[in-house]
């Protein structure tokens, strides 16, 4: 099977000559699908398309706009088992998860479907000399998303939903990892009544990324993924005078107080550190335990991991799915090797994991203790099922070494006293804090992002943020002449 692209409207089915890259099924190893991968007239078509579709679309009323987004939602929720099952098929992760992906998407459409309210602007009324005050905001032209593989619905529906709302067209660049999703979502648009060509789907790898973002007519670049490639992407597309917001890696820590529940915390720890098999941006990685917390919550720890259900993301009660690639497995693989290198305590090893007949890329839960700052395990993202575990005497010694990490995406503590809590969401320097939540990510009305290198640009994605990213501020002052002769006013205007 060959997956193409959606362009003005249209499936584009592989080209003969044309480069393609292999989909696999994480849970067999087996190739399920070739995916194309765009030249640069690939590009150009959709640039093309999105381009000339944009006047009308722009012109469009928010509330006919909003319609549109109205009936995506409803098809988006008749058809949320099939999204969810192309999640697990080419991703891996578990149908709840996957399941629980579409909602959060869903989510942000619902948001998208109140642009009317949201894009009202502020008017003051004769602030002086007959003059009236108003602003408006305007869409920008060609947006581009550039999205990851762990989040295949998701996150691209932090991008278009919004940009879309507002006027904007759309040019999505998937992962090659799991294409199949986005030519869904481009179906569904389509049956709700998106006019063609505001909603454009290419496939490829770098050189489709590289060929947007110096295509002159692209106005706006989002993308999330990994910081060197974040960095890439808002270098490279704000010295072609894009507007540009790239979502890079994060070291996610979480804080566990003396006064925790050990057992609330421990579940808490054994969700977010190794569901969907770590490949979450907000996946905590590091378990940050203060003065004797580790005592009672490393034992629990190492329990709970013994006990998860390892397989194929479809089969029933299974808690923890594949990796996405054989390569990824070996990547995640080889931290571990490192960590019981540089002198980590390796109390659980998932290296010698074996099941599904030892078909697909699976790698079991993986804990080490007494991790320092200076081991690789700590500084960089790993992205798999690896917990490292830090202590530390004091919460200030815990806020100390969170702010010093220069991923900085989000950290949570649990504590049962209100003035840690508030202390620790005041001191510590990253984008998103929980307080007894594990993984802090905001709302569709709010907006996510972290601090430092995991965000590169000024805005934050979805939400409140997304509206300032995907329009241009306008402000307008008018006055009607009212007969009278003014003359020439040489000074400067004032209330």
């Amino acid at each position: 099977m060959h997956i193409g692209h959606y362009i003005g409207g249209k499936q584009i089915a592989h080209l003969p000559g044309a480069r393609q890259s292999p989909v696999f099924d994480p849970a067999t190893g087996e190739t399920i699908a070739q995916v194309s991968l765009a030249d640069a007239d690939i590009v150009q078509r959709a640039v093309t398309a999105a381009a000339d579709a944009f006047p009308a679309w722009a012109q469009t009323p928010p509330l006919r706009r909003a319609r549109v987004l109205m009936r995506f939602r409803e098809l988006l929720e008749q058809n949320r088992a099939a999204l969810a099952a192309a999640i697990t098929r080419e991703h891996g992760k578990v149908l709840a998860d996957a399941d629980g992906e579409v909602t959060r998407g869903i989510e942000v459409v619902e948001f998208a479907c109140g642009i009317p309210r949201l894009l009202s602007g502020l008017h003051s009324d004769n602030i002086g000399g007959g003059i009236d005050n108003w602003n408006l905001r305007q869409p920008l032209g060609v947006a581009v998303g550039i999205t990851p593989f762990n989040f295949p619905v998701m996150v691209p529906m932090w991008m278009f939903p919004l940009a879309i709302a507002c006027g904007n067209t759309f040019i999505l660049k998937p992962s090659e990892r799991d294409p199949s999703p986005s030519l869904m979502l481009a179906r569904l648009l389509e049956e709700a009544g998106l006019p063609p060509g505001v909603f454009n789907v290419v496939q490829g790898d770098r050189a489709a990324v590289d060929a947007l973002l110096a295509h002159p007519a692209v106005q706006a670049v989002s993308f999330v993924g990994s910081t060197p490639v974040a960095q890439h992407v808002h270098e490279a597309g704000t010295s072609n005078g894009k507007r540009v917001q790239a979502l890079g890696g994060a070291k996610n820590h979480m804080v566990v107080m003396p006064d925790a529940d050990p057992a609330l915390a421990a579940d808490a720890l054994i969700g977010a550190a190794y569901g969907s098999a770590g490949e979450r941006c907000m996946a905590v990685s590091v378990l940050v335990a203060v003065g004797d917390a580790a005592d009672a919550l490393v034992p629990r720890l190492l329990e709970r991991a013994r006990a998860l259900k390892i397989g194929p993301g479809t089969a029933p009660g299974v808690e923890m799915g594949p990796l996405v690639t054989a390569a990824h497995r070996d990547r995640v693989t080889s931290y571990i090797e490192r960590g019981a290198a540089e002198g980590a305590k390796l109390l659980l090893d998932g290296r010698n994991l074996v099941v599904n007949g030892g078909r697909g890329f699976f790698l079991g839960p993986t804990l080490f203790d007494q991790v320092q700052p200076e081991q690789a395990i700590y500084r960089e993202e790993i992205f798999g099922p690896v917990l490292g575990v830090v202590r530390v005497a004091s919460l200030g010694e815990a806020v100390q070494l969170i702010n010093a990490h220069p991923l900085s995406n989000g950290a949570a503590c649990f504590t049962r006293d209100g003035a840690t809590a508030r202390a620790f969401t005041r001191a510590v320097e990253v984008g998103m804090v929980g307080i007894n939540v594990p993984i802090p990510v905001p709302m569709a009305w709010h907006s996510f992002g972290g601090w430092k290198r995991s965000l590169f640009g000024d805005h934050h994605a979805y939400g409140e943020e997304a509206l300032r990213f995907y329009t241009r501020y306008k402000s307008v002052m008018q006055r009607w002449p009212d007969g009278g002769a003014r003359g020439p006013e040489f000074s400067m205007p004032v209330n």
